[in-house]
């Protein structure tokens, strides 16, 4: 098989083409042929070094859709889609010909997505399911506002928390572009400028002066004090990344008595089988067309893979797809 990988840490230009033997399926396992596989930020920080765990040489790579070519006798043939934070880190992943996963990690790809259009779901919306759903438990009627909201994690939570019959207002540098799914459901937008006093004095006039009961923050870093900010009494920040610095000031005697709860929550600690569970949740509201992939901007061959990355390097929007 063909493969892109990795032997030192570095830019995308670190990435080479390999000729690999086919991977044969051990006792537990599933060979499945990669028919897409979109390119993630986290799979752009993994090749830099930037993520801990990944012995060298690796195959990166995420996120995924194909068919089982080997494996379990009821699943061969059947086409499927996954994920995982394990996926080119501890375990090869996804940008080759051939990917190799455990047999507990398959699930049937929703038979209205196409192969790429299912590769490009996976990290975000799984973290995106776990912060609203899992941590924040979101519930009907609520407000959240989802910072970096025209961006992919943005763009999946705010489909879910509609889903879960949340009020779903929109933070970001730039409204989502007409006919993006983030920009079908967002009821309210604010702009991602000026002070964070400022910009929490603007979500709470979303919201009658009350604030936000969940603030999802897909930028984390510098946007943490305007999230904190927008946030109501007794409401939970979803913390998921940090985006120009790690470290930020709280006053901690606002944070008691406003009775805030901080929720951290990491993507790369659920494996192929535990993202796939998730996955399993998010499979009818993709079959019902209540959830829509996010929108595909390019799509690379596997010759091409270091343009790939590079495409997802200078921060180009939308969704970066390899098709080996």
């Amino acid at each position: 098989m063909r493969a892109l990988r990795f032997d030192r840490f570095g830019d995308p230009h670190v990435l080479h083409l390999v000729d690999l033997p086919d991977p044969v399926a051990q006792r537990g396992d599933a060979v499945i042929a990669v028919k897409a596989a979109s390119v993630n930020p986290s799979d752009l920080k993994n090749i830099t070094g930037q993520i801990p765990g990944a012995p060298l040489p690796r195959i990166p790579g995420r996120d995924f859709s194909g068919v089982v070519l080997d494996g379990p006798r009821d699943w061969i043939g059947a086409e499927v889609w996954g994920t995982g934070g394990d996926l080119g880190i501890t375990r090869d992943g996804s940008h080759a010909e051939l990917l190799v996963v455990p047999a507990a990690a398959l699930v049937r790809k929703p038979e209205r997505l196409s192969f790429e259009e299912a590769s490009t779901v996976g990290v975000n919306f799984v973290v995106g399911w776990l912060g609203t759903v899992e941590a924040a438990r979101l519930a009907t009627g609520e407000n959240i506002a989802v910072f970096g909201v025209s961006g992919g994690v943005g763009g999946a939570v705010a489909q879910i928390a509609r889903a879960l019959g949340g009020r779903v207002i929109g933070v970001d540098r730039r409204r989502p572009a007409d006919g993006t799914p983030a920009a079908a459901v967002i009821e309210e937008f604010v702009t991602l400028d000026g002070g964070a006093r400022d910009i929490g004095a603007r979500v709470r006039g979303c919201t009658a002066g009350k604030g936000a009961d969940v603030v999802y923050d897909a930028v984390g870093g510098v946007t943490t004090q305007a999230a904190l900010a927008s946030l109501a009494h007794g409401g939970r920040l979803v913390v998921i990344s940090a985006v120009g610095t790690r470290t930020v000031e709280i006053d901690l005697v606002d944070l008691y008595h406003n009775e805030t709860r901080i929720l951290g929550c990491n993507s790369l600690c659920l494996d192929a089988a535990q993202s796939g569970a998730r996955l399993e949740s998010i499979t009818p509201y993709f079959e019902s067309g209540q959830f829509r992939p996010l929108p595909i901007t390019d799509r690379y061959p596997l010759d091409n893979g270091t343009d790939a990355y590079l495409a997802v390097e200078k921060g180009i929007r939308g969704r970066i797809v390899i098709c080996p």
